[in-house]
Protein backbone atom coordinates (compact mmCIF):
# COMPACT_ATOMS: atom_id res chain seq x y z
CA UNK A 1 0.00 0.00 0.00
CA UNK A 2 1.38 3.27 -0.94
CA UNK A 3 1.94 5.82 1.64
CA UNK A 4 -0.52 8.69 1.82
CA UNK A 5 2.11 11.76 2.30
CA UNK A 6 -0.64 14.71 2.66
CA UNK A 7 -2.20 11.71 5.54
CA UNK A 8 0.96 11.76 6.96
CA UNK A 9 1.59 15.69 7.24
CA UNK A 10 -1.67 16.02 8.63
CA UNK A 11 -0.67 13.08 11.16
CA UNK A 12 2.08 15.70 11.93
CA UNK A 13 0.39 18.66 12.05
CA UNK A 14 -2.13 17.53 15.06
CA UNK A 15 0.63 15.72 16.77
CA UNK A 16 2.33 19.12 16.74
CA UNK A 17 -0.55 21.08 18.16
CA UNK A 18 -1.61 18.54 20.89
CA UNK A 19 2.71 18.71 21.31
CA UNK A 20 2.79 22.51 22.06
CA UNK A 21 -0.48 22.59 24.54
CA UNK A 22 1.72 20.05 26.94
CA UNK A 23 4.29 22.05 26.36
CA UNK A 24 3.07 24.86 27.47
CA UNK A 25 1.66 23.17 30.79
CA UNK A 26 4.85 21.85 31.14
CA UNK A 27 2.96 18.17 31.26
CA UNK A 28 4.72 15.59 28.34
CA UNK A 29 2.99 12.59 27.00
CA UNK A 30 3.31 9.95 28.68
CA UNK A 31 5.46 6.34 27.63
CA UNK A 32 7.53 3.39 28.75
CA UNK A 33 10.56 4.35 30.72
CA UNK A 34 12.44 2.49 27.66
CA UNK A 35 11.15 4.71 25.40
CA UNK A 36 12.10 7.89 26.92
CA UNK A 37 15.34 6.51 28.10
CA UNK A 38 16.05 5.90 24.39
CA UNK A 39 14.48 9.08 22.73
CA UNK A 40 16.52 10.92 25.48
CA UNK A 41 19.64 9.77 23.79
CA UNK A 42 18.39 9.95 20.42
CA UNK A 43 17.36 13.44 21.00
CA UNK A 44 20.87 14.48 22.61
CA UNK A 45 22.60 12.72 19.80
CA UNK A 46 24.74 14.99 17.40
CA UNK A 47 23.84 13.17 14.53
CA UNK A 48 19.99 14.31 13.47
CA UNK A 49 19.70 11.64 11.00
CA UNK A 50 18.56 9.52 13.77
CA UNK A 51 15.55 11.31 15.07
CA UNK A 52 14.76 12.49 11.22
CA UNK A 53 14.65 8.97 9.86
CA UNK A 54 12.63 7.51 13.06
CA UNK A 55 9.73 10.11 12.71
CA UNK A 56 9.63 8.68 8.90
CA UNK A 57 9.89 5.23 10.00
CA UNK A 58 6.75 5.71 12.62
CA UNK A 59 4.35 7.60 10.21
CA UNK A 60 5.28 4.40 7.93
CA UNK A 61 4.69 1.59 10.51
CA UNK A 62 1.28 3.98 10.80
CA UNK A 63 0.69 3.82 7.32
CA UNK A 64 0.58 0.66 6.59
CA UNK A 65 1.53 -2.12 9.24
CA UNK A 66 2.59 -4.71 6.73
CA UNK A 67 6.05 -2.40 5.55
CA UNK A 68 9.43 -3.33 7.19
CA UNK A 69 10.68 0.29 9.21
CA UNK A 70 14.20 -1.60 8.85
CA UNK A 71 14.02 -1.61 5.44
CA UNK A 72 13.84 1.97 4.14
CA UNK A 73 14.74 1.92 -0.03
CA UNK A 74 12.14 0.34 -2.11
CA UNK A 75 14.70 -1.88 -4.10
CA UNK A 76 15.07 -3.65 -0.75
CA UNK A 77 11.99 -5.98 -1.45
CA UNK A 78 8.26 -5.95 -0.93
CA UNK A 79 7.94 -4.75 2.37
CA UNK A 80 10.34 -1.83 2.03
CA UNK A 81 9.31 1.87 1.96
CA UNK A 82 11.06 5.03 0.63
CA UNK A 83 12.53 6.30 2.99
CA UNK A 84 13.40 9.26 0.99
CA UNK A 85 10.80 10.29 -0.56
CA UNK A 86 8.71 10.67 2.72
CA UNK A 87 11.18 12.63 4.57
CA UNK A 88 11.22 15.18 1.30
CA UNK A 89 7.63 15.38 0.67
CA UNK A 90 6.26 14.87 4.78
CA UNK A 91 8.95 14.91 7.58
CA UNK A 92 11.39 17.48 6.66
CA UNK A 93 8.68 20.01 5.55
CA UNK A 94 7.34 20.12 8.39
CA UNK A 95 10.23 20.08 10.71
CA UNK A 96 11.45 23.39 8.54
CA UNK A 97 7.89 24.80 8.22
CA UNK A 98 7.64 25.05 12.16
CA UNK A 99 11.11 26.59 12.55
CA UNK A 100 12.49 23.39 14.47
CA UNK A 101 16.13 22.46 14.38
CA UNK A 102 16.79 19.85 11.28
CA UNK A 103 19.37 18.33 8.80
CA UNK A 104 18.47 18.88 5.39
CA UNK A 105 17.43 15.32 4.98
CA UNK A 106 19.05 12.12 6.90
CA UNK A 107 18.74 10.08 3.33
CA UNK A 108 21.38 12.81 2.36
CA UNK A 109 24.05 12.60 5.23
CA UNK A 110 23.90 9.56 6.63
CA UNK A 111 21.87 6.90 5.68
CA UNK A 112 22.86 6.90 1.97
CA UNK A 113 23.24 3.99 -0.60
CA UNK A 114 20.74 1.56 0.01
CA UNK A 115 21.81 1.19 4.14
CA UNK A 116 19.19 -0.56 6.12
CA UNK A 117 18.44 -0.15 9.90
CA UNK A 118 20.08 -2.97 11.25
CA UNK A 119 23.45 -4.29 13.52
CA UNK A 120 25.29 -4.20 9.85
CA UNK A 121 25.01 -0.42 9.39
CA UNK A 122 26.60 0.41 12.89
CA UNK A 123 30.47 -0.38 12.30
CA UNK A 124 30.38 2.81 9.80
CA UNK A 125 28.35 5.28 12.12
CA UNK A 126 30.32 7.95 14.69
CA UNK A 127 27.65 8.04 17.30
CA UNK A 128 26.94 3.85 17.66
CA UNK A 129 25.36 4.38 21.27
CA UNK A 130 22.97 6.63 19.38
CA UNK A 131 22.23 4.21 16.34
CA UNK A 132 21.93 1.28 19.56
CA UNK A 133 18.87 3.37 20.71
CA UNK A 134 17.58 4.38 17.50
CA UNK A 135 17.76 0.34 16.98
CA UNK A 136 15.80 -0.04 19.88
CA UNK A 137 12.64 2.32 19.31
CA UNK A 138 12.62 0.67 15.78
CA UNK A 139 11.97 -2.70 17.44
CA UNK A 140 9.71 -1.18 19.59
CA UNK A 141 7.80 0.54 17.09
CA UNK A 142 7.66 -3.48 15.09
CA UNK A 143 6.04 -4.28 18.20
CA UNK A 144 3.28 -2.22 17.99
CA UNK A 145 0.26 -2.58 15.82
CA UNK A 146 -2.49 -0.76 17.77
CA UNK A 147 -3.08 2.63 15.42
CA UNK A 148 -3.50 4.17 18.91
CA UNK A 149 -0.21 3.20 20.33
CA UNK A 150 1.55 3.99 17.46
CA UNK A 151 -0.58 7.63 17.55
CA UNK A 152 0.97 7.62 21.24
CA UNK A 153 4.44 7.33 20.13
CA UNK A 154 3.80 9.89 17.27
CA UNK A 155 3.10 12.46 19.69
CA UNK A 156 5.96 11.81 22.03
CA UNK A 157 8.30 11.72 19.33
CA UNK A 158 6.62 15.42 17.90
CA UNK A 159 6.85 16.51 21.74
CA UNK A 160 10.32 16.36 21.33
CA UNK A 161 10.98 17.88 18.75
CA UNK A 162 9.16 20.76 20.11
CA UNK A 163 11.25 20.83 23.12
CA UNK A 164 14.40 20.75 20.71
CA UNK A 165 12.85 24.34 19.52
CA UNK A 166 12.32 25.44 22.69
CA UNK A 167 16.08 25.06 23.57
CA UNK A 168 16.98 26.74 20.16
CA UNK A 169 16.47 30.46 19.92
CA UNK A 170 13.87 31.71 17.18
CA UNK A 171 14.15 34.92 15.87
CA UNK A 172 11.33 37.05 16.57
CA UNK A 173 9.76 39.13 13.23
CA UNK A 174 9.52 42.58 13.46
CA UNK A 175 6.40 44.51 13.17
CA UNK A 176 6.52 46.85 10.43
CA UNK A 177 3.99 49.31 9.75
CA UNK A 178 0.39 47.96 9.22
CA UNK A 179 -2.75 49.38 9.34
CA UNK A 180 -5.50 49.22 12.33
CA UNK A 181 -7.60 46.64 10.27
CA UNK A 182 -4.48 44.93 9.95
CA UNK A 183 -3.91 45.42 13.92
CA UNK A 184 -7.20 43.91 14.75
CA UNK A 185 -7.03 40.71 12.89
CA UNK A 186 -3.50 40.19 14.35
CA UNK A 187 -4.74 40.75 17.90
CA UNK A 188 -7.86 38.27 17.14
CA UNK A 189 -5.46 35.81 16.24
CA UNK A 190 -3.26 36.48 19.09
CA UNK A 191 -6.69 35.97 21.59
CA UNK A 192 -7.15 32.87 19.93
CA UNK A 193 -4.61 31.04 20.64
CA UNK A 194 -3.33 29.16 23.44
CA UNK A 195 -0.51 30.67 25.13
CA UNK A 196 -0.78 30.58 29.00
CA UNK A 197 -2.23 33.77 29.57
CA UNK A 198 0.65 35.20 27.60
CA UNK A 199 -0.34 37.03 24.67
CA UNK A 200 -3.43 39.16 26.58
CA UNK A 201 -1.28 39.88 28.82
CA UNK A 202 1.03 40.83 26.06
CA UNK A 203 -1.23 43.09 23.96
CA UNK A 204 -2.34 44.86 27.39
CA UNK A 205 1.17 46.16 28.74
CA UNK A 206 2.21 47.05 25.40
CA UNK A 207 -0.82 49.22 24.89
CA UNK A 208 -0.65 50.95 28.57
CA UNK A 209 3.36 51.01 27.71
CA UNK A 210 2.46 53.06 24.36
CA UNK A 211 -0.06 55.44 26.62
CA UNK A 212 2.60 56.25 29.02
CA UNK A 213 5.01 57.22 26.35
CA UNK A 214 3.08 59.18 23.68
CA UNK A 215 1.16 60.78 26.75
CA UNK A 216 4.04 61.64 29.20
CA UNK A 217 2.94 59.99 31.82
CA UNK A 218 4.87 59.58 35.11
CA UNK A 219 3.29 56.13 35.34
CA UNK A 220 5.50 53.10 36.23
CA UNK A 221 3.67 50.37 34.45
CA UNK A 222 4.84 46.54 36.47
CA UNK A 223 3.51 43.62 34.74
CA UNK A 224 3.82 39.84 36.57
CA UNK A 225 5.27 37.39 35.56
CA UNK A 226 2.93 34.48 34.10
CA UNK A 227 1.98 31.76 36.67
CA UNK A 228 3.46 33.82 39.47
CA UNK A 229 0.98 34.82 42.61
CA UNK A 230 0.16 38.10 43.23
CA UNK A 231 1.83 37.83 46.81
CA UNK A 232 4.88 36.68 45.91
CA UNK A 233 5.47 38.86 42.89
CA UNK A 234 4.39 42.10 45.77
CA UNK A 235 2.35 43.05 43.09
CA UNK A 236 -1.76 43.86 42.74
CA UNK A 237 -2.61 42.26 39.47
CA UNK A 238 -1.02 41.19 36.66
CA UNK A 239 -0.50 44.48 35.61
CA UNK A 240 0.25 47.40 38.27
CA UNK A 241 0.65 50.93 37.37
CA UNK A 242 1.77 53.44 39.79
CA UNK A 243 2.21 57.66 40.08
CA UNK A 244 4.25 58.84 42.14
CA UNK A 245 5.03 55.47 43.98
CA UNK A 246 0.89 55.41 44.95
CA UNK A 247 -1.11 52.55 43.03
CA UNK A 248 -3.33 54.30 40.82
CA UNK A 249 -4.84 51.20 38.79
CA UNK A 250 -4.33 47.29 38.97
CA UNK A 251 -5.39 45.12 36.32
CA UNK A 252 -6.31 41.31 35.81
CA UNK A 253 -5.70 39.87 32.47
CA UNK A 254 -7.24 36.38 31.51
CA UNK A 255 -8.17 34.15 28.99
CA UNK A 256 -10.88 32.52 31.44
CA UNK A 257 -14.34 33.18 31.63
CA UNK A 258 -14.86 35.67 34.43
CA UNK A 259 -17.68 34.38 37.50
CA UNK A 260 -19.07 36.06 40.61
CA UNK A 261 -16.56 33.57 42.35
CA UNK A 262 -13.78 35.27 40.93
CA UNK A 263 -14.33 38.70 41.61
CA UNK A 264 -15.24 37.92 45.12
CA UNK A 265 -12.01 36.61 45.89
CA UNK A 266 -10.42 39.10 43.94
CA UNK A 267 -11.83 42.03 45.94
CA UNK A 268 -11.25 40.60 49.11
CA UNK A 269 -7.69 40.05 48.56
CA UNK A 270 -6.20 42.76 46.29
CA UNK A 271 -9.05 45.74 46.79
CA UNK A 272 -9.92 45.35 50.46
CA UNK A 273 -6.67 44.74 51.72
CA UNK A 274 -4.68 47.27 49.82
CA UNK A 275 -6.66 49.90 49.14
CA UNK A 276 -6.87 50.17 45.36
CA UNK A 277 -8.90 52.44 43.78
CA UNK A 278 -9.76 51.29 40.51
CA UNK A 279 -9.47 47.36 39.28
CA UNK A 280 -9.91 46.56 35.69
CA UNK A 281 -10.64 43.12 34.56
CA UNK A 282 -9.80 42.99 30.58
CA UNK A 283 -11.75 39.77 29.60
CA UNK A 284 -12.50 38.32 26.18
CA UNK A 285 -15.26 38.13 23.96
CA UNK A 286 -18.45 36.11 25.62
CA UNK A 287 -16.17 35.35 28.81
CA UNK A 288 -17.60 37.52 31.23
CA UNK A 289 -20.53 36.00 33.59
CA UNK A 290 -23.65 37.65 34.06
CA UNK A 291 -23.40 36.95 38.06
CA UNK A 292 -19.95 38.67 37.72
CA UNK A 293 -20.89 42.04 36.25
CA UNK A 294 -23.79 42.04 39.04
CA UNK A 295 -21.44 41.57 42.11
CA UNK A 296 -19.29 44.01 40.26
CA UNK A 297 -22.27 46.72 40.84
CA UNK A 298 -22.98 46.14 44.12
CA UNK A 299 -18.89 46.72 45.03
CA UNK A 300 -19.78 49.99 43.32
CA UNK A 301 -22.94 50.83 45.51
CA UNK A 302 -20.41 50.49 48.11
CA UNK A 303 -17.57 52.94 46.93
CA UNK A 304 -15.90 50.69 45.00
CA UNK A 305 -14.65 50.82 41.04
CA UNK A 306 -14.52 47.23 39.86
CA UNK A 307 -14.95 47.29 35.93
CA UNK A 308 -14.39 45.00 32.86
CA UNK A 309 -12.73 45.60 29.49
CA UNK A 310 -12.46 43.69 26.50
CA UNK A 311 -9.22 43.15 25.83
CA UNK A 312 -9.36 44.05 21.67
CA UNK A 313 -12.11 46.50 22.15
CA UNK A 314 -10.13 48.80 24.39
CA UNK A 315 -6.51 48.24 22.52
CA UNK A 316 -8.27 49.00 19.20
CA UNK A 317 -9.55 52.30 20.84
CA UNK A 318 -6.46 53.47 22.38
CA UNK A 319 -4.42 52.90 18.99
CA UNK A 320 -7.47 54.75 17.54
CA UNK A 321 -6.66 57.48 19.61
CA UNK A 322 -3.17 57.72 20.02
CA UNK A 323 -2.98 57.69 15.69
CA UNK A 324 0.54 56.62 14.05
CA UNK A 325 2.86 57.41 16.53
CA UNK A 326 0.89 55.84 19.39
CA UNK A 327 0.42 52.47 17.10
CA UNK A 328 4.55 52.41 16.83
CA UNK A 329 4.59 52.74 20.59
CA UNK A 330 2.33 50.19 20.47
CA UNK A 331 4.28 47.68 18.43
CA UNK A 332 7.78 48.50 19.85
CA UNK A 333 6.18 47.48 23.17
CA UNK A 334 4.26 44.07 22.09
CA UNK A 335 7.52 42.96 20.25
CA UNK A 336 9.76 43.14 23.60
CA UNK A 337 7.12 41.41 25.26
CA UNK A 338 7.06 38.50 22.54
CA UNK A 339 11.05 38.19 22.50
CA UNK A 340 11.57 38.13 25.39
CA UNK A 341 13.30 35.15 27.25
CA UNK A 342 10.43 34.18 29.19
CA UNK A 343 8.13 33.38 25.95
CA UNK A 344 8.15 29.98 24.76
CA UNK A 345 9.73 29.38 21.39
CA UNK A 346 6.10 27.69 20.13
CA UNK A 347 4.29 31.49 20.85
CA UNK A 348 7.32 32.87 18.85
CA UNK A 349 6.68 30.92 15.98
CA UNK A 350 3.03 31.04 16.10
CA UNK A 351 3.93 35.38 15.95
CA UNK A 352 6.03 34.81 12.84
CA UNK A 353 3.35 33.01 11.50
CA UNK A 354 0.43 35.26 11.90
CA UNK A 355 2.39 38.19 11.19
CA UNK A 356 3.59 36.64 8.14
CA UNK A 357 -0.21 35.84 7.12
CA UNK A 358 -0.98 39.30 7.88
CA UNK A 359 1.24 40.90 5.72
CA UNK A 360 0.72 39.08 3.19
CA UNK A 361 -3.38 39.82 2.94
Amino acid sequence: MAIDYEGARELLDDALAKAEKALLRKSPPEVLDAVRGNLDVIFRSRTQAYREALLGCTLARISDRKLDVRLPYIEQGAAAFNGRTLDEKVVNPFLHDNRIPSSRGPYLSVFRRQVRFDTGTRAGLRDRVGYDSFLSMLGHLRGLSRRSDLLALLLYQVYKFAELREAASVQVSRLQRISMEQYKSLMTDLLDTPSGGRFPVYLVASAFSAIKDFFGLDWVVSVQGINVADVQSGERGDITIRSGGRVVLAAEVTERTVDKSRVVATFNTKIVTTGIEDYLFFVQPGRLAPDAMAQARQYFSQGHEVNFVEIRDWVTASLATMGRRGRELFGQALVQCVESSDTPAVLKVRWNTLLTAIIGQ
